[in-house]
């Protein structure tokens, strides 16, 4: 039997992303259709506001301008994400810092790590390693009013409101891929004697066939979840974050926007603030295993200056986890009906959108193609998702923090990933290196460690060094530090840029 029948449940960022790589790959197979069906009456979550430098190539395929992406989506570039107070206060200072970087380090061809381990380490890892430290530390633009769209004189990703970019990306992909748009609830699905789902019971259009289906409905999770019975992988026992309180604060044209998001650890877990041009997302993450609903909205209050009660704010609980199988008979789920893990690292937006491009490259034709691509998709994606894990984790396990159980609980070995646990006494001992590392899956690279973990202080022990090795590094580090003042210098102010590409539009390549 063919597959020509695709329907995408839920809409919001993760089944926009979906309808725009499924539907550009569709158009390459004759006779297939694809179709998003959207709730009327369920609002988008909207806390993935943040993004990686991936989401490039993606916008960039699917024939979405920056121009358009910027001015639609009230953007604001993003160079890196600077986390703050993570280290304890007293052996490093009260707002101790350090950049998790988008642009490679050690891009002058020698690695700069064991020169910094050995030689530098009174700078930050950042100041010694990449040029991008100055550009953001001076709150400075990745590139020019001419520097074409797409390109940079750094590598940087995107913040974004979530809610015009789900509509920039809808009007995409019905307009230039065809996906067929329907507002509806799904109330319940049809399943053969096979297990595969024949069709869905929509209030408004009544059944509804289709050969394959992909549930993007969120944590609800309709098709996958709640219809298939696909359980859910706890994750809560490694991860302890699980709520989030989250409020937007409104910002007047005058303000500087960071190029960068800030995390601000706290006693349970941590805070996110994030710059649009007219307004700062943030959110308080937290464990209210570790912190009362009551401490922590006034925690969050103090952070905003005590102005939580003239804001607009709500609640989110999250599931720490992801389901067994992402891909089981004709049903896959991607973003949140897929898992979720916690807002660190733009890592749901990141694996919605790796997901779909995957599942894009692999779309079934037939029917009698499921088994085999199902288990393929299963397989990557439960690898990603593992791999994902353990750097959150590395985050708080790798903390000196003692201010509270939170940060002592992240230390307990039982709470470790066994694979986190050999990389990390691997690199008490050598600086990691790229084939520490040996899958294409890994979502983050050696280049992301490297970033958190000398962030952080990690303890590497030093290692011999040739002299011929220590002269190239020295002048290395400091010609980076030459070309970070010089762009620095080059550069334009975040906001001056932004407003330039509102008013004049970015090169086209």
């Amino acid at each position: 039997m063919e597959v020509q029948h695709i329907v995408i449940i839920g809409g919001g960022t993760a089944g926009w992303l979906a309808a725009n790589h499924i539907g550009k790959a569709a158009q390459l197979l004759p006779n297939v259709k694809v179709t998003l069906i959207e709730s009327p009456d369920i609002p988008t979550i909207g806390v993935g506001e943040g993004t990686v430098p991936a989401i490039k190539q993606s916008l960039q395929s699917f024939g979405i301008r920056e121009t358009d992406f910027i001015r639609d989506c009230d953007v604001s570039f993003k160079q890196s994400i600077k986390f703050c107070n993570w280290l304890d206060k007293h052996k490093h200072g009260m707002g101790n810092s350090y950049h998790h970087l988008f642009d490679v380090p050690s891009p002058l061809g020698t690695d700069l790590t064991d020169y910094w381990l050995n030689q530098a380490s009174e700078q930050a890892f950042t100041q010694a390693v990449s040029p991008q430290h100055y550009i953001c530390e001076s709150l400075k633009a990745p590139k020019l009013i001419t520097t074409p769209e797409y390109s940079g004189k750094v590598s940087y990703a995107y913040h974004l409101n979530a809610a015009k970019f789900a509509k920039l990306l809808a009007g995409n992909a019905t307009t230039k891929f065809g996906v067929k748009h329907l507002h509806a609830n799904v109330l319940d699905a049809d399943i053969d004697q096979q297990g595969n789902l024949t069709q869905l019971k929509t209030d408004k259009f009544g059944d509804l066939k289709f050969d394959f289906y992909i549930d993007c409905s969120g944590f609800e999770s309709i098709l996958l979840a709640k219809k298939l019975k696909v359980p859910f992988v706890d994750k809560s026992k490694q991860l302890f974050v699980n709520k989030a309180i989250v409020a937007q604060v409104p910002i007047t044209t005058k303000d500087a926007i960071p190029p960068y998001t800030i995390a601000t650890a706290h006693q349970a877990g941590w805070i996110w603030d994030i710059a649009l041009p007219e307004r700062r997302g943030t959110g308080f993450v937290y464990s209210d295993n570790h912190m009362s609903s009551a401490e922590a909205e006034k925690k969050f209050d103090r952070y905003l200056g005590g102005k939580l009660a003239n804001l607009e704010s709500r609640e989110i609980p999250m599931k720490v986890g992801y389901r067994a199988q992402f891909w089981f008979k004709n049903c896959v789920a991607l973003g949140l009906a897929q898992g979720f893990l916690e807002p660190i690292e733009a890592t749901s937006i990141l694996l919605t959108d790796f997901a779909a491009g995957y599942l894009a490259k692999r779309l079934p034709q037939t029917m009698g193609q499921m088994p085999s691509l199902s288990a393929r998709f299963n397989d990557t994606m439960t690898y990603a998702w593992e791999r994902v894990v353990e750097f959150a984790k590395l985050h708080y396990c790798i903390s000196d923090r003692t201010d509270s159980d939170f940060w002592i609980d992240n230390r307990h070995p039982d709470s470790i990933p066994e694979a986190l646990k050999q990389k990390m006494m691997l690199w008490q001992d050598y600086s990691p290196i790229t084939d520490d590392l040996f899958s294409r899956f890994e979502v983050f690279n050696i280049d992301n460690y490297l970033y958190v973990l000398y962030g952080m202080k990690y303890q590497t022990q030093s290692s011999q060094l040739d002299r011929l090795y220590c002269n190239t590094a020295k002048q290395q580090v400091a010609r980076i530090q030459q070309i970070g003042q010089s762009l620095a210098a080059e550069l334009p102010e975040h906001r001056a840029l932004l407003n330039k590409i509102n008013q004049f539009g970015l090169k086209t390549i």
